[in-house]
């Protein structure tokens, strides 16, 4: 499509909060909000522009600023430029190049045309300011760490390759629960998810929440690896960390529920117990004809079929359960159901009165937490 095809939108914002990566949050939500009110988003984005009064502060390389960045606009990364700007406010220009026609109607999976699959695989679309919800985590997460000492602790190379470790109090060789957070492999992070875990903790596990490194640097071929690098080390190490990694269990929700299911199908990953399946992407395809297949390496169907646990097999004796929001869309309700037939799972458990992001609250107590503890017993429910 030549430049011809597309209207081009310009759009701005600023903010004065006191710290700049609030400041810069700020500004960003908000340009994402004029973005939507002239009908683009962000894989239309073709240019930023931010500027402060220092721009070291609101450079991406910082991991706070890229989080910030990654809440907003996800992995779409448009050229950026940063300046000194000639006062005390954070300022936020963007670029967005919107085709002047709608995309084909035409059924690119299943009989969603692309539009369609879009909304259906984006479950922002069900919670009105994400903003909020996620500087909500961000607080609920720090205080819940507050409690902890073993964190960020290097399963590997890279700068994200970590992992926390909560323990339960008085418990020695505990076994394991290892959590791994969702943002569609492109956002969040550990620090959000860390309050999703007394449910665990109270009920007498040691709880790994794992970080990885995030798409597009990260391709998501390469995070499952991560992922396995971590469970590696928690095997290797389970002696010096006072761990019984033999027992140990995975749960996942969103783009950790995907990951999860890997840690119980690939066969380079260490024996898992069971794995705990929460609201999960499990076929691939569904992403290769929407923005967010190429950011995550999804460049062609066999590419996604390989990496799919739809079409994957679960390793022998591990459990595996799968729940899902009421409140989704219907196609995560039908590739939850989907990935509890094929893998001989009980039903999907479809929790009445949540969303695809406070699913997880369900965690720390009802019937979300009575799945993972009756998955996770010594003995089958």
């Amino acid at each position: 499509m030549s430049a011809s095809d597309k209207r081009i939108v310009e759009v701005s914002a600023d903010s004065s909060l006191a710290s700049p990566t609030e400041a810069l949050a700020q500004a960003l939500e908000a340009v994402l909000g004029k973005l939507g009110a002239a009908g683009a988003a962000p894989p239309h984005l073709v240019s930023m522009t931010w500027s402060g009064p220092d721009p070291a502060a609101i450079h991406p390389s910082n991991r706070a600023i890229d989080q910030e960045r990654r809440m907003v606009f996800a992995g779409f990364r448009p050229p950026l430029t940063i300046r000194r700007s000639g006062d005390a406010r954070i300022h936020v220009e963007a670029r967005a190049a919107v085709p002047l026609s709608p995309p084909p109607s035409d059924p690119v999976y299943r009989n969603y045309g692309v539009m369609e699959l879009g909304r259906q695989m984006s479950p922002r679309n069900q919670v009105p300011d994400m903003g909020a919800l996620f500087r909500q985590w961000t607080t609920d997460g720090a205080r819940a760490r507050a409690r902890h000492r073993g964190l960020d602790l290097s399963y590997g190379p890279k700068r994200d390759q970590t992992l926390d470790l909560y323990r339960p109090e008085g418990v020695s060789r505990p076994p394991v629960w290892v959590f791994i957070h969702g943002g569609y492999w492109q956002a969040s992070n550990k620090e959000q998810h860390a309050q999703f875990c007394d449910g665990m903790l109270q009920a007498g596990f040691a709880v790994a929440n794992i970080e990885y490194g995030l798409a597009p640097e990260t391709p998501l071929e390469a995070i499952v690896g991560q992922i396995r690098e971590a469970l590696h080390f928690l095997v290797r190490e389970a002696g010096n960390l006072d761990l019984d990694a033999g027992d140990m269990h995975v749960a996942g929700h969103s783009a950790g529920g995907y990951l999860a299911a890997m840690c119980a199908c690939d066969e380079g990953m260490p024996p898992v117990r069971s794995a705990h399946l929460l609201s999960g992407i499990f076929d691939l395809e569904s992403l290769v004809p929407i923005p967010f297949g190429p950011i995550l390496g999804l460049t062609s169907a066999d590419i996604a079929r390989r990496l799919s646990p739809c079409h994957l097999k679960p390793r022998h004796n591990a459990r595996i359960a799968v729940a899902v929001g009421a409140g989704e869309s219907d196609e995560f309700k039908r590739q939850s159901e989907e990935q509890a037939r094929l893998w001989g799972a009980p039903k999907s458990l479809v929790v009445d009165g949540v969303h695809h992001f406070n699913l997880i609250d369900g965690l720390n107590g009802g019937v979300l937490l009575q799945q993972q503890l009756a998955l996770s017993s010594p003995t089958p429910a």
